[in-house]
């Protein structure tokens, strides 16, 4: 028997309740990506490229459909639950860093594994590790503040990684970014996509970027289609 998808996105649905009307931006969304896999998402701005990724995500509930992560359906999942599985297994990238201000960009790698319960000098050894690994090794100790654009979202890929997650999904990660900076960090995440072995979801407008992926898909009519 076949390994699982690390996702799995069947028939998903979901709507916006209006004051007289509701808006359905996802209407049967279906996805299955494998470990290893690159998928690049793209659709016009005000598809739903953003919805469906906090979908896969479990950042918003399907109004139907299922996700699955690793085989597990996600829907019947308690708050709780559905935040394990987030934290555990699932690394973001968005557009914007979201880094957090007062903490060094060591420390902002560090953070995710000490929510999860890691030590902090066990910790702070992954994230040098990480940070290292993204070249930031001379600006660990930087804040954010002190870092370009093109750095910070170095940052903020590592950060998506510390908890080894086995899915990642990134939001116009390189969409803050000059074309120079923005092939730069796509190259980065490529990598780390390829040497980790996980399965990742990445929404971009850049078609040049997408060509890259293993895949592409277009959020058309709130459908994917292969692109």
């Amino acid at each position: 028997m076949s390994d699982p998808a690390i996702l799995e996105l069947d028939a998903v649905v979901r709507t916006y309740k209006q004051v007289e009307t509701a808006l359905e931006v996802i209407r049967g969304a279906s996805l299955k990506v494998p470990a290893g896999e690159l998928v690049g998402l793209i659709g016009p701005s005000g598809a739903g490229k953003s919805t469906l990724l906090h979908v896969a995500g479990l950042l918003e509930l399907p109004d139907g459909g299922e996700v699955r992560i690793a085989g597990r359906a996600c829907g019947a999942m308690s708050d709780g639950e559905r935040t394990a599985v987030r934290r555990n297994e699932i690394g973001f990238v968005y557009q914007f860093h979201h880094l957090l201000p007062e903490f060094s960009a060591l420390e902002n790698v560090m953070l995710p594994q000490m929510i999860t319960g890691r030590v902090r000098r066990a910790a702070r050894e992954r994230a040098t590790e990480l940070i290292e690994s993204v070249g930031l090794a001379e600006r660990a100790s930087h804040r954010p503040a002190r870092l370009s654009g093109g750095e910070q979202q170095r940052v903020a890929i590592a950060r998506a990684l510390a908890n080894s997650p086995r899915l990642l999904l990134a939001d116009e990660p390189t969409g803050n970014l000059d074309a120079h900076m923005a092939e730069d960090v796509f190259g980065l995440l490529i990598d780390f996509v390829r040497q980790s072995g996980l399965a990742a979801v990445i929404a971009t407008h850049n078609l040049e970027l997408a060509a890259k992926m293993d895949r592409v898909v277009r959020l058309e009519d709130g459908v994917l289609v292969a692109a």
